[in-house]
């Protein structure tokens, strides 16, 4: 049997041919640790220090002000407990949304614990923070701003530089989660104007457990991870060699890839997206309609199940669920919530996002099967 179509590039990504290689000599020779002052500790620190600049020509910033962490929930975490620690004393407000990745939120949640208040701003049917509302939650002690740059279950993308000039205009620190948005559209540092930003490999054709924080020159966090001193005394611990070696590697192929994977991405989505309201009657897209990411379709089926549309194609497409529906109620996810989709459609929901593998006959296989699947259902 054929492997079913993978359409959860949201999910993670497979590993990109030439990160493995890259990675390769990192598995069979190269296995010194790059604090050693030896021989066998030169190729190693190279490595990291090349990962370093390749990260950095993504996110069009300096190479130290890359600091390298185990995934992109890691430098979530670390941004934002970092900057509260180091900032307690000026401040114990911070300002996110309603709609941010778990990553973002129950750290938020446990800041809440710890002697911060918190404000979650809300969202527009299309899933947009309003740079007003920002504005308005501004208090005399905010310390941080933290909004995802796109989001990870409808795509759309967020005013990231309109927020980072009420931040600046305030003097308050802007972080932004691009685990999503990296190597799909722009993500300049300076473009954006964040003072720190969160980087996922594994979004990126990397490996899992793997990522960076961006930290601009200039702010100073707490100590993070306390140790012999790696990754400026920040975040210490001996560096995972091999898998930052793929997650620069990954970063060079996403910025000389960008314009190509973005417009293949696209065009497979919105075949994807084409070939389901041809053929479906009472679905509905959700996210902004141009403000957001190239690959990303989130679809609503009215008065159905996601759970078991899922079921009905799982071994031929796959794909997340918006909702979870049980026997007693539906649980329906926080940012569909947040988006005020009501449960009749959102119950009904599911993610397809496409990547830089998915062909036409992979959409064109995929169209056929869920059409198959929703009618059968239906009926």
């Amino acid at each position: 049997m054929n492997q079913p179509i993978y359409l959860d590039y949201n999910g993670t990504t497979p590993h990109d041919l030439e990160v493995i290689e890259a990675m390769r000599p990192f598995f069979e020779t190269e296995f010194g640790n790059p604090s050693s002052s030896h021989w066998y500790g030169i190729a190693p620190k190279r490595a990291v220090e090349q990962a370093r600049r390749q990260v950095a020509g993504l996110l069009g910033c300096m190479p130290n002000e890359v600091i390298f962490t185990s995934g992109g929930t890691e430098a979530n975490n670390h941004a934002i407990k970092s900057i509260g620690g180091a900032r307690f004393a000026g401040g114990t407000h911070i300002i996110t949304s309603q709609i941010e990745h778990p990553a973002v939120l129950e750290v938020c949640r446990f800041m809440e614990g710890h002697g911060f208040s918190v404000t979650y701003l809300p969202v527009d049917g299309s899933g947009l923070v309003d740079p007003s509302a920002v504005a308005a939650a501004v208090r005399t002690d905010t310390i941080l701003i933290s909004i995802m740059h796109a989001n990870n279950e409808v795509g759309t993308i967020q005013p990231i530089e309109a927020i980072a000039d009420i931040a600046a205009g305030n003097g308050i620190l802007f972080h932004t989660d691009a685990a999503q948005s990296l190597g799909k559209i722009p993500a300049a540092v300076d473009e954006l104007s964040v003072g720190l930003l969160s980087v996922a490999g594994h979004k990126l054709y990397a490996p899992k457990g793997v990522g960076a924080l961006y930290i601009r020159d200039g702010v100073q966090p707490a100590v993070f991870c306390h140790g012999a001193g790696q990754e400026r005394r920040i975040r210490a611990g001996t560096e995972n060699v091999l898998e930052i070696v793929g997650l620069g590697k990954a970063c060079e192929i996403a910025a000389r890839d960008l314009d190509q994977n973005n417009a293949h991405m696209a065009a497979m989505r919105d075949r994807l997206e084409s070939g389901l309201q041809s053929e479906l009657t009472d679905i509905r897209f959700n996210g902004h309609r141009e403000k957001r990411l190239p690959n990303t379709c989130s679809v609503s089926f009215y008065k159905m199940e996601a759970n078991r549309i899922l079921e009905e194609i799982g071994l031929e497409v796959a794909a997340s669920a918006g909702a979870a529906c049980h026997s007693d109620h539906v649980q329906v996810s926080h940012v569909l919530e947040a988006m005020k989709i009501s449960e009749k459609w959102a119950m009904g929901t599911l993610r397809f996002t496409t990547g830089r593998m998915t062909s036409a006959d992979d959409i064109d296989r995929a169209v056929s099967v869920i059409v198959s699947a929703v009618k059968k259902l239906r009926r």
